[in-house]
């Protein structure tokens, strides 16, 4: 009997070593590599069918080299999902042929966005596989959601766990789209090791992968995520599919946020948001509106800013509170904004305005659960720690967009035009940009009020006077 060869992959990296290694070369993380025994390709091949067998096993051998100017360049035929903010994050629709992972945290509701999706649906056929729920408690869902999201009368439901099995059912069935929850349930006979291990989760995903490349439906897989916020199984996984998706949020607010990480077939700056109601995922249409306090007048440490997410505008709110340090060693918290970044800007105040923050604490919020990358909202983090500090509220009806560099300075921003509109058609009658961006626009298009600001200090004299 041969024996059995093993290699060791690193869990963040997927970077592959022959033998064990506290500390990963690629990427520098400690005790990451994870033991993995490769499937021999004789093992592969499973009697299902011709087509799935050619699939699991090795490559076609028609494949020859095609020089690149004789290859076809058409656009790639997408399923309209019914659904605007996920059509938005997955670049205009699920393309066909495609394998779409879905992740995010237990309870945040995977399932319940991928099967009220799939139920409205009704022009495609579907095959529901579940290693988790039991038809029962799926049907208890779908009743739920029916009211709102359509009957699911082309819905097919199995329950299984067996990789071998769920290609049976799909050369049975022949669906449009598969979905599987979850992939970490799912396993092979092939590989000896237990479901959810990384070397089940790795072929299950490759096998998946070929089956759909070479004629097969479209698949998403449903995946879990470790306590250190990373899909179970991790890199490997998503190294394989087309598309990953993030399904974000907190149990004790109502918004979900979903985002592409990875997508082969569109952009990956792009955001869906939802709310979590008693018949499932509402999308939200004009988050802004729902992100903005109703009451703020007279309100210290509150400022707005214009911010984006891929090509759309929104509206947020940044809360800053500075008090005393208690214990004398100072204080810093953000929640939704980069707290190394937060730190850049007290820096910035500190050296460049001469506000003095060293003894004071800083806790930041950005309202509403929201998590924010874009560095436009830099001049409305620091307006709220200023209005804060000096317990002064800013004039309502103010909007305000830039980026802040380590000289103080108020640097451009992309997209200006939309950040404006948006805050004009929220009712906003002021809005601070960046000097730099008024060349680009014409302020007598608008009916806001539009001031530009070259440096932090002229942006604080005309808030503050």
């Amino acid at each position: 009997m041969a024996k059995q060869s093993t290699v060791y992959v690193c869990d963040n990296c997927g970077q592959e070593s022959s033998k064990w290694l506290g500390k990963c070369p690629s990427c520098g993380l400690w005790n990451t590599f994870k033991e993995f025994h490769p499937v021999p390709a004789a093992k592969t091949k499973l009697a299902v069918g011709a087509g799935v067998a050619t699939m699991m096993g090795g490559s076609s051998p028609e494949s020859r080299p095609i020089p690149l100017q004789d290859i076809k360049a058409e656009q790639e035929p997408r399923i309209d999902m019914l659904d605007d903010e996920l059509n938005r994050v997955l670049g205009g629709g699920l393309v066909r042929g495609s394998l779409v992972l879905l992740g995010g945290e237990p309870g945040i509701g995977k399932s319940t966005l991928v099967l009220q999706t799939i139920m409205r649906l009704s022009s495609l056929k579907v095959l529901y596989v579940s290693g988790e729920e039991s038809a029962r408690q799926i049907k208890l869902r779908a009743d739920r959601l029916s009211s709102t999201q359509g009957g699911g009368a082309s819905l097919l439901v199995v329950c299984d766990t067996s990789l071998e099995n769920i290609f049976a059912h799909i050369e049975a069935e022949k669906p449009d789209l598969v979905v599987i929850d979850s992939i970490q349930t799912i396993q092979s006979e092939t590989v000896e090791s237990s479901p959810g291990s990384l070397s089940q989760i790795r072929e299950c995903a490759a096998a998946l992968l070929r089956y759909t490349k070479t004629g097969g439906p479209s698949i998403i897989l449903i995946g879990h995520i470790t306590k250190e916020g990373t899909l179970a199984g991790p890199k490997v996984l998503e190294h394989i599919v087309d598309t990953v998706l993030q399904f974000e949020g907190d149990q004790h607010y109502l918004y979900r946020i979903l985002r592409s990480q990875k997508n082969r077939f569109g952009s990956t700056s792009e955001l869906g948001i939802y709310e979590m109601v008693s018949s499932g995922l509402r999308p939200v249409q004009n988050p802004s509106e729902l992100l903005l306090t109703d009451n703020q007048d007279g309100l210290s440490g509150v400022a707005i800013a214009a911010a984006i997410e891929g090509v759309r505008p929104f509206l947020i709110e940044a809360q800053a509170l500075v008090s005393t340090a208690a214990y004398g060693t100072a204080q810093r918290s953000a929640n939704g904004f980069d707290y190394r970044r937060l730190n850049m800007l007290l820096a910035v105040l500190e050296k460049r305005v001469g506000f003095k923050l060293a003894q004071k604490d800083v806790f930041l919020n950005i309202a509403g659960g929201l998590r924010v990358t874009d560095p436009a909202i830099d001049l409305a983090i620091i307006v709220a720690i200023l209005s804060s500090n000096v317990d002064t509220p800013i004039e309502q009806g103010v909007a305000l967009t830039g980026e802040v560099g380590l000289s103080g300075e108020i640097r451009p921003v992309s997209r200006i035009e939309q950040r404006i509109a948006e805050a004009q058609k929220l009712g906003f009658q002021r809005i601070v940009i960046p000097a730099s961006n008024l060349k680009a626009i014409n302020p007598k298009a608008y009916a806001i009020q539009i001031v530009p600001a070259r440096k932090v200090e002229d942006a604080f004299r005309m808030l503050f006077g």
